[in-house]
């Protein structure tokens, strides 16, 4: 808390209203039932949280929420929204106990997991005075890159980069060739589907 009061208050207000924003953003997205909202909020709540990546200095996490999350994944749910109905069945009140009581659980079990990690940016942490350090001083003479998450990315890991390339690609195709574009979409063929069959209704009536 000391940290608000101090002129280095400015990272610690910016992560603070980032996670208030969060937090509003999962509550509107639990008791919505408009199934376009939630989508859209969905995507909103991985564009922030890919911005607050961003200001912890996790740069390519943040890069790969803003990418799959905010981007692809929305997509994907709005195609895959044509398919169902528009709004969200109401939950019954006793349905709802189970997976509080399992989110609850597994928050209690994070909470409990951070008591023992270092504080965010200290200097002696095992990260920063084992391989964080050895990058640090070997990158820019090995790849002459300034940043070195970029480096690291693009250079000591990069088969491993290119294969996740290729793995969300891969998913992002698998799952556009299973919904279909245009006239042979997967929607557009049960919409001709349920005019046929009132057009046909229409005719046994008549």
């Amino acid at each position: 808390m000391r940290e608000l009061f101090t002129a280095d208050a400015g990272p610690a207000l910016i992560n603070i209203t980032l996670l208030a924003i969060l937090f509003i953003v999962a509550l509107a997205i639990a008791r919505l039932r408009s199934l376009f909202a939630i989508v859209m909020l969905s995507g909103v709540y991985s564009l922030i949280s890919a911005t607050w990546y961003i200001a912890v200095d996790a740069v390519d996490v943040g890069y790969t929420e803003a990418a799959v999350g905010a981007g692809m994944s929305t997509a994907v749910l709005l195609g895959a929204m044509l398919l169902t109905a528009r709004t969200a069945k109401p939950d019954k009140p006793f349905k709802r106990i189970g997976p509080f009581l399992i989110c609850g659980a597994t928050a209690v079990m994070l909470i409990y997991a951070t008591v023992d990690l270092p504080g965010l940016g200290d200097p002696s942490s095992p990260a920063n005075t084992g391989p964080g350090m050895t990058y640090v001083h070997i990158n820019w003479y090995d790849t002459a890159v300034p940043n070195v998450v970029t480096s690291v990315l693009a250079s000591y890991r990069s088969f491993d980069t290119m294969g996740e390339t290729v793995v969300v690609f891969v998913a992002g195709l698998a799952v556009a060739m299973l919904l279909g574009f245009g006239e042979r979409s997967l929607a557009e063929t049960l919409r001709k589907t349920k005019k046929r069959r009132g057009k046909g209704k229409e005719g046994d009536v008549s």
